[in-house]
């Protein structure tokens, strides 16, 4: 089974990634092109898997076509390739906004399609991708996928009712993680502390807090109370970022996300 790529960015080179380590596919069994000369030299000589001379090459080998393509130029891709695809051939885009009804009419005829909503700390092997198939993929070539996603991290199937959803609460949010760690930071710079130290333990605090509440199992609101003493000094930076409308700026910001999503 090969596997095509169409668009050679950081998503695409953390799916190649996880591909690789997990030995789902060997390197010649993968093929990329970019129109990036840099992105497609990156695959060759770093990535270390087959490159190719077009996007339509891609598309003419591929048992399953990654287009890791932005929204903007989805449209561009797909008039040139649709010729080029086999009916067996499964489509697999990351594009935000790009509905499977726009997607088909693109296409101009029934394509096998899943469209997944993956995240850059998949980079890391720490990802989570929402997939979700149209009528025409069977359940092995969803779980042919499902594998390829789980290679570098987890997977879950969701209504097409909410990928822009999980567009802003795990495709944007860890911009809005990273902003949090550098404020911490800042914070403890600001009372002494050096930054790469401050960086240090702001980071592992946010890795460890996330990875205590998926272990656990525990709401979030739980373990925030397991470090609010009484009259302790937890609580009142928890006053501060109410006062503040902390949780209201981040709901806000995930509804901003989601309505720019469905406006691409």
């Amino acid at each position: 089974m090969k596997t095509g790529f169409i668009g050679c960015g950081n998503m695409a080179r953390a799916i190649i990634g996880g591909i690789r380590k997990s030995g789902f596919a060997e390197k010649e069994d993968i093929l990329a092109y970019d129109v990036s000369e840099e992105a497609v030299k990156y695959a060759r000589d770093v990535l270390q898997v087959q490159t190719a001379g077009s996007n339509r090459e891609v598309a003419e080998n591929a048992d399953i076509c990654v287009l890791a393509v932005k929204p903007q130029f989805m449209a561009e891709v797909i008039k040139e390739i649709r010729e080029s695809l086999r009916p067996e051939t499964v489509v697999v885009t990351l594009a935000p906004g790009k509905t499977h009804e726009w997607l088909a009419g693109e296409f101009g005829r029934t394509v096998k399609l899943v469209r997944i909503m993956p995240n850059t700390p998949a980079l890391a092997g720490a990802g989570i991708t929402a997939l979700c198939p149209n009528e025409a993929v069977t359940e092995a070539e969803l779980d042919t996928v499902r594998q390829i996603c789980g290679s570098f991290g987890l997977t879950e199937v969701m209504p097409e009712k909410l990928m822009d959803v999980v567009s802003a609460v795990s495709g944007s949010s860890p911009a809005f993680v990273f902003m949090f760690i550098e404020a911490l930071a800042d914070g403890a710079v600001a009372e002494g502390m050096a930054r790469q130290t401050a960086y240090r333990f702001a980071a592992q605090t946010v890795l460890g807090s996330a990875r205590l509440m998926l272990d656990t199992g525990k709401h979030p609101g739980e373990l925030k109370d397991m470090v609010t003493s009484p009259a302790g000094t937890t609580i009142e930076g928890v006053g501060v970022l109410e006062e503040m409308s902390f949780r209201s700026a981040v709901m806000e910001a995930v509804r901003a996300c989601v309505e720019k999503s469905r406006n691409l």
